[in-house]
């Protein structure tokens, strides 16, 4: 059975991020421009709010900058976070920082922590996580990466073409997945590297463009390493383990994802409820109608269901397990339950559903997405697919990722 109770800490934090949002956040998110453009200074001064409030990167240790909570507790205060795309900027828990201060934290050495977790997690640089690469490359089936770093003496030179790299335009250091090893099968054979932007060989293709809003990460980069040299001290973690480490950093970055666009869905659907309990057509308010109510009732049903599989999941990696089934449970169901909330948000308040005067247009742009990121659709449910099948041959499965060798 599926169920949950938030702790008293997790309650606690997350009625603090609550008021974060509604005193401050939402305020400012009322001040911009539609599209969402904000100044560095204006996400500066939200952090430093957010400090005041005891909601700033609630999920790193305090030892490197952050508050210490279990990443169990921190979940509900994603969500509140995701009520406005302002939100996880203010609390520093955006993707893919969030993501890369979890990897370093878990991996990085006493050196790599000091130069780069604690001024990422204080917000004094950025980083971008460098995975996916074009369609000859790695994708949604990584054994595909072509992306390679051999050792010269005691420097690590990378060659490869990336994309889709998250951050990619305003990081002052890249996470970059590479093999190293290519003698052996990719699961065995790759890393990850610390590389600095500015580093001779990183070329900045372009910017891809998309849709949904890209102040959560300067958009995503097309770049090309071109016998990029960095030292042997910016492998992160252990040769050869790459595949290990990223699977440790997307699992619980899968979940925080989820719980922030449940925030958002949420956050639409508050506006529409109150569009309709005002707004009248063919004699009564469209909150008494009856078809435009029980679908709101459904996606309430939905997002508690999709609330339940996250925590499920959470609790699972908190207590030391992969959580593999549980994690693209809840992340395949979350991103189509969130994509319909919002959609039907939109369209109940009409022509002020696709206008940017309500937040509604941006959150319906950028929803879309999630059921491509951190996996697409179709990937979990392979998964979920596979081990629901009896029959299953074990001994074909790769011990990290469980797909097919």
């Amino acid at each position: 059975m599926v169920s949950f109770t938030d702790s008293a800490e997790a309650e606690a934090l997350a009625e603090r991020a609550h008021e974060l949002m509604e005193e401050v956040v939402l305020p400012k998110e009322r001040e911009l421009e539609s599209g969402m453009s904000v100044s560095e200074n204006t996400i500066d001064d939200l952090r430093s709010t957010a400090r005041e409030y005891g909601v700033y990167a609630p999920h790193i240790d305090e030892e490197y900058g952050g508050m210490g909570h279990d990443f169990r507790d921190v979940l509900p205060t994603f969500e509140e976070a995701g009520r406005s795309i302002l939100g996880q900027l203010a609390m520093h828990i955006a993707a893919p920082n969030e993501g890369n201060m979890h990897l370093l934290e878990l991996h990085g050495s006493e050196l790599q922590k000091e130069e780069y977790l604690k001024p990422l997690v204080a917000g004094e640089i950025s980083s971008g996580f460098s995975m996916t690469e074009p369609i000859q490359g790695g994708g949604s089936d990584p054994k595909m990466l072509k992306t390679t770093a051999e050792k010269d003496g005691d420097e690590w030179v990378i060659d490869g073409h990336k994309w889709w790299t998250t951050n990619g335009l305003g990081a002052e250091f890249l996470l970059v997945f590479a093999r190293t090893d290519q003698d052996v099968h990719p699961y065995e054979g790759c890393s990850v590297f610390i590389v600095p932007a500015e580093a001779d060989g990183v070329e900045i293709v372009r910017s891809i463009p998309h849709i949904g809003p890209n102040i959560e990460n300067h958009g995503h980069a097309e770049i090309k390493y071109n016998q990029v040299r960095v030292p042997e001290e910016h492998l992160l973690g252990e040769e050869g383990e790459g595949f290990t480490h990223v699977q440790e950093r997307l699992g619980p970055a899968r979940l925080t994802h989820c719980m922030r666009y449940s925030g958002m869905a949420e956050r639409a659907l508050e506006i529409a409820k109150a569009y309709m309990s005002e707004r009248e057509a063919f004699d009564s308010k469209l909150a008494d109608k009856q078809v435009p109510r029980q679908a709101i009732a459904e996606h309430h049903t939905e997002l508690a269901a999709a609330r339940a599989l996250i925590r499920q999941a959470a609790e699972e990696i908190s207590a030391g397990g992969e959580a593999r089934i549980s994690v693209s449970m809840a992340k395949v169901f979350t991103a189509n339950a969130t994509q319909d909330a919002i959609d039907t948000a939109l369209q109940f308040c009409g022509g002020n559903g696709i206008a940017k005067d309500l937040p509604i247009a941006d959150f319906y742009e950028s929803v879309r997405q999630f059921r491509l990121v951190d996996g697409a659709d179709e990937v979990h449910l392979r998964t979920i697919a596979r081990d629901a099948f009896d029959g299953v041959d074990e001994a074909e499965l790769d011990p990290v990722t469980r797909y097919e060798k």
